[in-house]
C-alpha cells in the first residue's frame, strides 16, 4: 500500500502523481466530479493537472541529466586546456611587461615583485647553503683546485722520503731520541768494583 504523503523528491512525487491518475481512470464511472478547496472540478480536469505536473518534473529530470553532462564536458575540457592557457597568459605577461593598460586589454594585471623579509632572506640563504652541501656543489677557486692528478681536491701528499709537493708546508723532522747513558761497572759482594778485564795486545811480538 503507497503512502499518502509520497517522500519529498522529484521521482517519488512523480510516481505519485502517475498513481493517482491511474486511480481516477480506473474509477472515472464512479467520480465524474471532485470537490477540491471549494471548487467542484471534473475528473478529467483534474488529470489534465496532474499531468501537467508530471510534464514539468520529466522536463526538469531531462534537463537536470542534460546539465550535468555538460558541467562534466565543460569540466574535462578546461582541465585538458589549462596548460594552454597558462602558457597563453605566460606569452602575453612577457610581451606586454610594465605596460599596464595593454594587459588591462586582456584582462590581466603586471607581476608583483617578490620582497623577502630580513628572515626570509636568512633562512633562503641557509636553505641554499645547505643544499650546495649536500649536492657537493663548488665553486670556481674550488674547481680550480681539482686536477687529473688531484681529481678529489684533497691535500696533496709527498712521497715517502721525497720533498713536499710545492706550496705545502714541511713536515719537521722527529726529535732524537735521548743518548744512552755509559755503562756502569758492576759492584762485588764487598762493595770494591769488579776488575775490568784488559782487552788483549794488538802489537807484534818480538
Amino acid at each position: 500500500m503507497g503512502s499518502n504523503t509520497p517522500k519529498n523528491s522529484r521521482p517519488s512525487q512523480t510516481a505519485a502523481d502517475q498513481k493517482l491518475i491511474d486511480g481516477l481512470n480506473k474509477h472515472a464511472a464512479t467520480i465524474t466530479v471532485i470537490v477540491i478547496a471549494g471548487v467542484t472540478m471534473a475528473t478529467k480536469d483534474i488529470i489534465s493537472t496532474l499531468q501537467q505536473r508530471i510534464a514539468a518534473s520529466t522536463a526538469a529530470e531531462t534537463t537536470r541529466a542534460t546539465w550535468q553532462a555538460a558541467v562534466v564536458a565543460d569540466e574535462a575540457e578546461r582541465e585538458k586546456t589549462r596548460q594552454f592557457i597558462s602558457g597563453l597568459r605566460q606569452a602575453l605577461l612577457a610581451a606586454f611587461a610594465g605596460q599596464v593598460d595593454a594587459l588591462a586589454d586582456f584582462g590581466l594585471t603586471p607581476r608583483k615583485a617578490v620582497v623577502l623579509t630580513p628572515d626570509e632572506k636568512v633562512a633562503r640563504a641557509a636553505k641554499a647553503k645547505a643544499t650546495r652541501a649536500a649536492r657537493h656543489t663548488m665553486g670556481k677557486v674550488q674547481k680550480s683546485k681539482i686536477t687529473g692528478d688531484n681529481p678529489t681536491g684533497a691535500p696533496p701528499v709527498s712521497p715517502a722520503g721525497g720533498p713536499p709537493p710545492t706550496g705545502t708546508p714541511a713536515t719537521p723532522p722527529a726529535s732524537p731520541s735521548p743518548a744512552t747513558p755509559p755503562a756502569v761497572p758492576a759492584q762485588t759482594a764487598t762493595g770494591t768494583p769488579a776488575a775490568t778485564p784488559t782487552p788483549p795486545s794488538t802489537e807484534p811480538k818480538s
